[in-house]
């Protein structure tokens, strides 16, 4: 919504801004370890107590002044986009309506900004810091290894189906004739079976081809088969590679385990990540992804060597967290878990949605958007 071309304008922004940060990090690490020796740095204060071992308390002061005020804009960036989060998922119907109020003076979502803040407020006033900072790093470190596996999902084995909201019945509604689907007087669909629709769909194109071209059905049914093989192939080696990168972090992690026994679980999970990335590569990637959702874009390079870099890194990083820290978020994940079984499982906009083939849902979308232009 601020940017002209999100899609386009996002991804190089952020790579843009992260590498500036990183860069700017690299540079204060470097000139304050050439100021003092690392082992001898407080570890809490570590850049104002190096210019203080040399008796430079004016500087201690300004930055101890700049950290303070860094770490306000810091705390307001984490706290104000989940506002905008709950917005969204109120919309979806998963949380209840009160969170996407919109204020009419501010036009920001006031009330469920105000919750948030206490919310958090309330959090940090009770726990300890440490304890607030595992949790947060569990959240990101999650919300980053199920990107990278959703990755590897939508390039090797995308869903051959999405959901329609019923609201773009007119978009829909070619489809649904085409489909079996009946739209009665009242406006009311009568879903069709998925299974059943791809099933009859699939008899009548065979019939046609066997009665026009009767050589050309065993060339369409084979090349069905290679890609149903294909996908299903596809499928088990990113299972197997996850289950492989969890052997090789556990194992790493396990400082309680016995050498030889760790040794041998990280080869064998090294072993089963290995070949898990070779299949990868050298399997061929859906030609439906680039039909999956709204085409265009940032698209994430190096497939299927970054992803898995991405998991392994975070999984090892997730397992090293601690216990204390992983029953805190199961805690959280529960009442998550409550509060979608109780009310957002009823409430959500998919609970009425059609289910169409990937490939018309990007024909669907751009006609509902010049309708409504």
């Amino acid at each position: 919504m601020q940017v002209k071309n999100p899609q386009r304008d996002l991804p190089i922004g952020i790579s843009i801004a992260l590498t500036i940060c990183c860069i700017l990090y690299m540079l204060v690490a470097a000139v304050i370890v050439g100021l003092v020796p690392y082992y001898e740095l407080n570890s809490d204060t570590p850049i104002s107590s190096a210019f203080s071992s040399y008796g430079m308390q004016w500087a201690v002061y300004i930055i101890t002044t700049g950290a303070v005020t860094a770490l306000f804009a810091s705390l307001l960036g984490s706290i104000l986009p989940q506002p905008r989060v709950f917005m969204a998922m109120a919309r979806d119907g998963l949380l209840p309506h009160f969170f996407s109020d919109i204020h009419k003076g501010t036009q920001i979502p006031l009330k469920s900004t105000i919750v948030t803040g206490v919310f958090a407020a309330t959090l940090a006033f009770f726990m300890d810091v440490s304890q607030l900072a595992g949790m947060v790093s569990v959240g990101t470190l999650l919300a980053f290894t199920t990107v990278a596996v959703s990755v590897l999902i939508i390039r090797y084995v995308p869903p051959d189906e999405v959901p329609v909201l019923s609201s773009l019945l007119t978009s829909v509604d070619p489809l649904l004739r085409h489909s079996g689907g009946d739209i009665g007087e009242d406006g009311a669909i009568s879903h069709v079976d998925p299974s059943s629709y791809c099933e009859n769909s699939h008899l009548h194109d065979k019939s046609e081809a066997l009665i026009g071209h009767p050589l050309i059905i065993k060339e369409v049914t084979k090349d069905e088969e290679n890609e149903k093989a294909r996908r299903k192939l596809a499928s088990w080696t990113i299972a197997l590679l996850c289950i492989g990168i969890l052997i090789v972090t556990s194992a790493a992690s396990a400082d309680w385990c016995p050498r030889i026994l760790r040794l041998t679980l990280c080869g064998m999970g090294g072993i089963l990540l290995l070949c898990s990335i070779i299949v990868l590569a050298c399997i061929k990637q859906d030609d439906n992804r680039h039909s999956f959702g709204h085409s265009g874009g940032f698209a994430c390079p190096f497939v299927p060597f970054l992803p898995a870099a991405c998991i392994l890194i975070n999984t090892y990083l997730l397992i090293d967290l601690g216990v204390g820290t992983w029953l805190r978020v199961s805690v959280w994940m529960l009442i998550g878990v409550l509060v979608y079984l109780f009310y957002g499982r009823s409430h959500s906009s998919l609970l009425h949605a059609i289910y169409v083939p990937s490939a018309y849902a990007d024909e669907i979308h751009r006609s509902q958007a010049i309708h409504l232009a």
